[in-house]
Formats: C-alpha cells, structure tokens, sequence
C-alpha cells in the first residue's frame, strides 16, 4: 500500500511538471487602470489558485470562529453537570441486616 501511494504521487508530480513545461510561454493579465502583469502561463495558473485557496480560507475564519466558541461553551455545560455529578455523595448508614429468618 505505501508503494501505491508513492507511485500515485509521483504520478501527480510528472503530470504537474509535464503541465509547467508545455504552458511556459508568456500570458499578460490586465489589471483596473491599465496595470499589467506578464508571466509565464503557469504562475499565473498557480497564483490564480493560490488567491482562491487565500480568498476560501478567509470566508471561512469568522465561521471556524463562532464554531470552536460554541464548541467551548457546550463543553463547559456539559463538564459542570458532570463535575457536580462526580462529587461523592454523603454516606448514608446501611439499614441493618436480619440473618436467620
């Protein structure tokens, strides 16, 4: 199994460095008030994805956020009970027991 996932990745790095080598030539992106930026093709794929993994995590922080505080919250509800259920009660004295009936 640890040699398929090895060749698996290494499937995916040829393919990945097959995909740099055919998309080297020069792509230009156009930006507001007449900036540009000229790149290779595929830096500009890769900066495309890296701002959309940047743009996808920072949506996601406020949610993550509010997530681990009510997580935090219930913990603490659900720890209260058990630690006042856990203190050991008084000790009753045992009824006495009648042998020989």
């Amino acid at each position: 199994m640890k040699y398929l996932l090895w060749l698996l990745k290494a499937a995916i790095f040829f393919t990945l460095f097959a995909f740099a080598l055919n998309n080297q030539q020069t792509a230009t992106v156009h930006f507001f008030f007449g900036t540009q930026w000229q790149a290779p093709l595929v830096l500009v794929v890769l900066a495309a994805f890296v701002g959309g993994l940047i743009a996808g995590v920072l949506v996601m922080v406020p949610r993550w956020w509010k997530q681990r505080s009510t997580a935090a919250k219930l913990s603490q509800t659900v720890t209260e009970p058990e630690a006042q259920a856990a203190a050991p009660a008084p000790a009753e004295p045992l009824p006495p027991t009648i042998h020989g009936i």
